[in-house]
């Protein structure tokens, strides 16, 4: 079973509705700015036709007002957790439990807060010949440690549109390059250790994908963020690199016996 839904909506409208989320995510007063890099491996493995699990392991970097090198601080490690049920062809239903060990990087204002976190979350995809559009929709409980070393529950909420577009054939497949552009708004719980702004956060994507194979794929993105903050507000301009695997260990254990059956057969 294909873990990528082949998908979408008017285009018109789509990038109409992007563009004004960009325009959003950077017409606020930018303060502070931050280069960095975000980079995940992603495992995702089939059960049947309705499941699948999946597991990340991620890791961030960030340059400092003293330096503008984005490998200058590792700012986070991160371990995360999927279920994932099929609904129907139209909806994918998650829920992921994660660690974030968030570091302490003085240099960009972030403190040592260790975090678990908790989401449910629900894609819908809108069918359409030769691009996806999807809709996703997520809600955060995390547990972090504040300033003072006491824990704090924060309730947050994601709202993302995203549109995919493959380059050089209708579908997704081995050797398809394909483009993607997002946007995602975040609001949550006013808490010490986040702030007391409703808003969290906009983050803006533009970027790529390759399908090495039908379950290797790698995809390069450029992020905009900006983060109102009470001590100062932020903009975050990202590179990331995420590189996902489809059954991997099962597709590694249907190659190693047929190299063991090809070689007692001779």
């Amino acid at each position: 079973m294909s873990l990528i839904p082949n998908l979408t909506l008017p285009i018109k409208k789509t990038s109409s509705i992007l563009v004004t989320f960009f325009v959003t995510s950077i017409g606020y007063g930018q303060t502070i700015h931050y280069n960095q890099f975000w980079s995940e491996v992603q495992f995702n493995r089939t059960i049947n036709e309705k499941w699948s699990t999946e597991l990340n392991i991620g890791t961030s970097y960030s340059s400092t007002e003293s330096s503008p090198n984005i490998f200058e601080q590792n700012t986070q490690r991160s371990l995360r957790g999927w279920g994932h049920y099929y609904l129907s062809p139209r909806w994918k239903l998650s829920s992921f439990i994660a660690y974030y060990n968030n570091k302490d990087v003085p240099e960009i204002g972030q403190f040592e807060s260790p975090e678990w976190r908790f989401a449910l979350q629900g894609i819908y995809y809108f069918h359409k010949t030769g691009y996806t559009l999807s809709t996703r929709m997520r809600t955060e409980l995390r547990h972090m440690r504040n300033e003072d070393d006491t824990y704090e529950n924060v309730i947050r909420y994601r709202q993302q549109i995203k549109c995919l577009k493959p380059i050089n054939s209708k579908i997704l497949r081995a050797g398809v390059v394909y483009a993607i552009v997002s946007d995602e708004i975040f609001f949550k719980s006013e808490t010490k250790v986040t702030g007391l702004s409703f808003f969290d956060r906009n983050r803006f994507n533009v970027g790529a994908g390759y399908l090495f194979t039908d379950d290797i794929q790698l995809e390069i993105t450029y992020s905009n963020e900006y983060l109102p903050r009470d001590n100062g507000n932020q903009i975050i301009n990202a590179g990331s690199l995420t590189l996902t695997f489809n059954n991997l260990f099962r597709n590694i254990n249907k190659k190693l016996f047929h190299q063991a059956g090809t070689e007692n057969d001779e």
